[in-house]
């Protein structure tokens, strides 16, 4: 800030008067220094070497940032030590439940509450599969005699058989196990045929005359293809919900038959069935030799994460030796400094 004709006057008054006095005068000196200060905004006490400045704050915030891996890498240790605890009791929970004997579905679709009040209960159920509304989702993959081999799950509406009083009251979503790629071919194959079929002419004419469509047509579909079978049949499940599909998995494509993963109300839509329609896994072991698909489920896969306990003690150990090595390097960097100091 300039100084005003004034102080440059009382500035010029006080030199003087000091060469006068040959330079002795103390008094002279600060009165000469002060004024120069407070003219120009600053403050004796900035230049004082005896306060600390701004640089030596900053090294000493610089110095504690040195260990915040070492914390943040504790933190994710101990918040591991949780997790395990928490998947150790859920699935000690899950397996609790399905040592339960197994309920006798026959109820309408439940609430949302009963949904979750019943979840990995096993059930037993009986009625006709609806193969017409099949769902693949996947691909999913399976490894047999260490071949692996790609394939989907086959998710068909179980529908309520009149003619059986043990069927059930409302359709049913059940997962009825892993088939391989043909399975999901001939049955894209087969849908083709049948639009085919329905927008073709009608075979028996108005006047008795037969059609030729039949002659040109590659697959024809007789009558008793369109039967579907009314001999009821006994599912065992355990009921199950959506799945929750990680950010590596593309959403689903209803429309374009493209399931990748298991979306509960989705599929229960496109079945044209309400959304709370219960969902089971077949995990039925009797298994036809001479028809082995589709496969049902394994019960222990039920009981079975992605990430088990041992995997989180194995992360706890990870992140604690990684704070114990970042905080290490520190107190070394640390003693660096002070040694050159």
């Amino acid at each position: 800030m300039p100084l005003s004709h004034s102080a440059v006057r009382t500035l010029a008054r006080l030199r003087r008067g000091a060469a006068v006095c040959g330079g002795g005068s103390s008094v002279h000196f600060v009165a000469i220094r002060s004024l120069s200060s407070a003219a120009t905004g600053s403050s004796v006490s900035d230049s004082d070497p005896t306060l600390p400045s701004s640089s030596e704050s900053q090294g000493k915030a610089s110095r504690w940032l040195l260990f915040v891996p070492g914390a943040i890498t504790f933190g994710l240790g101990t918040w591991q030590i949780f997790r395990r605890e928490e998947k150790i009791k859920m699935l000690e929970y899950r397996e609790k439940r399905l040592q339960m004997e197994p309920l006798k579905l026959r109820s309408a679709n439940p609430s949302n509450e009963e949904l979750d009040s019943l979840e990995f209960r096993r059930v037993v159920c009986k009625g006709v599969f609806d193969d017409k509304k099949s769902i693949y989702v996947g691909p999913r993959s399976r490894s047999i005699s260490g071949v692996t081999e790609n394939g989907y799950y086959i998710i068909t509406p179980l529908m309520p058989d009149p003619n059986c009083p043990d069927s059930v009251g409302s359709p049913i979503l059940v997962n009825r196990g892993w088939v391989p790629r043909s399975w999901k071919d001939k049955f894209l194959e087969a849908s083709k045929d049948e639009n085919l079929a329905d927008a073709l002419p009608s075979p028996s004419q108005a006047d008795g005359t037969r059609s030729w469509w039949r002659l040109w047509s590659k697959n024809p579909v007789t009558i008793e293809d369109q039967v579907p079978s009314a001999t009821p049949i006994e599912v065992v499940g355990v009921v199950r919900g959506s799945e929750k599909p990680s950010i590596f998995v593309p959403a689903n494509d209803p429309e374009s038959s493209q399931w990748f993963y298991v979306d509960v109300p989705g599929i229960a839509r496109a079945c044209g069935l309400p959304e709370n329609t219960i969902y089971i896994e077949d995990i039925n072991e009797n298994v036809n030799p001479s028809n082995p698909y589709p496969v049902p489920k394994d019960v222990n896969t039920l009981i079975r994460s992605s990430v088990m306990p041992r995997d989180h003690l194995n992360y706890t150990l990870t992140w604690y030796s990684l704070s114990a090595a970042v905080t290490f390097m520190a107190f070394k960097r640390l003693r660096q400094k002070n040694k050159r100091r």
